[in-house]
């Protein structure tokens, strides 16, 4: 293991944490935010990349998205849904992974501060991911459109994908999924070998699920059972896992079974870390290395095709 991450997982122990299943969902999500700032690490911003908040309006409600705007625009767009288990994690949080994400692919991106459970359980984070990827759309159009996410917010691009190829929508030019859940039922050898000690805690997996999806009998949706679902037809897709991650073999399992139904597929490693790893690129070298191979590799989808105009 990095031992950058070691000493985190040291430091984040030696606090004695209460599991996030224990805790009132607002001190859960208090504590995420707090812990993602901890690992920005005091970084100053990109100079260079403008930002701006908007409020969506939605069917029962809205929602707000933050867009950025690259100092070097290569006709690209990517609408990114933030990881946190649907439950925590917000624009804020991710805002540094966003801001290389434009950096790095010249891209506007559309961060969506998509409605969390359990206040809005499944299909809710999903519907705002959809509305929120033909805002973008719109807004921004004639470009080279990407879907992305991490962790929970993978899931939820996969999702959105899906929703897209089905009913005839955007047509992506890609699709990037960094640690993506993909078995709700949580079977995985990874699972059982990473499980408890490595940041992400097994059981902490299992009640995020439990307030995203209350209803068991709806973990079979293709939406939510990725391993299970028809995978044809979707954008080319870069995969990224990460080696110590309970939600590892699971993301291996995803990038085969989507090779297996003809999408393109280029699965990237993260030897060493552990999930979330993209929050630590400005603490932890290894991590910082990582984000930049899964974003290279997105940028070698792209790059064949011609500036979007």
């Amino acid at each position: 293991m990095d031992r950058f991450v070691r000493a985190l997982i040291k430091w984040q122990a030696g606090g004695r944490p209460e599991p996030a299943r224990t805790l009132p969902v607002a001190q859960v999500r208090a504590r995420y935010a707090a812990q993602a700032a901890h690992a920005r690490g005091g970084a100053a911003r990109d100079a260079g990349i403008e930002t701006k908040d908007h409020v969506l309006d939605a069917v029962d409600g809205e929602f707000g998205v933050r867009t950025y705007l690259p100092p070097t625009d290569r006709g690209r767009l990517v609408t990114y849904l933030h990881g946190g288990g649907w439950v925590v994690g917000d624009v804020d949080t991710h805002d540094p992974v966003c801001r290389r994400v434009a950096g790095v692919l010249g891209a506007v991106v559309v961060s969506v501060g998509y409605r969390r459970a359990p206040e809005h359980p499944h299909p809710g984070p999903l519907r705002d991911g959809i509305a929120a990827s033909e805002w973008a759309d719109r807004a921004f159009p004639g470009r080279h459109h990407v879907i992305a996410g991490d962790s929970a917010g993978g899931a939820l691009a996969v999702g959105t994908a899906m929703h897209h190829r089905d009913h005839g929508g955007i047509r992506f030019a890609a699709q990037l999924l960094v640690y993506p859940p993909a078995d709700p039922y949580l079977r995985s050898p990874s699972v059982r070998r990473y499980g408890t000690g490595y940041l992400s805690e097994v059981d902490d997996l299992r009640w995020y699920y439990d307030q995203y999806v209350p209803d068991p009998a709806r973990r079979a949706d293709r939406e939510i059972d990725l391993l299970g679902a028809d995978h044809r037809g979707l954008p080319p897709t870069v995969v990224g896992t990460a080696e110590f991650d309970p939600l590892h073999d699971e993301g291996v399992e995803l990038a085969v079974r989507l090779a297996a139904h003809g999408v393109e597929v280029h699965h990237v490693p993260a030897p060493g870390l552990v999930h979330g790893y993209l929050l630590m690129a400005d603490i932890v070298p290894a991590a910082a290395v990582a984000t930049k191979k899964v974003l290279t590799a997105v940028e070698q989808m792209l790059a064949p095709m011609p500036m979007a105009q």
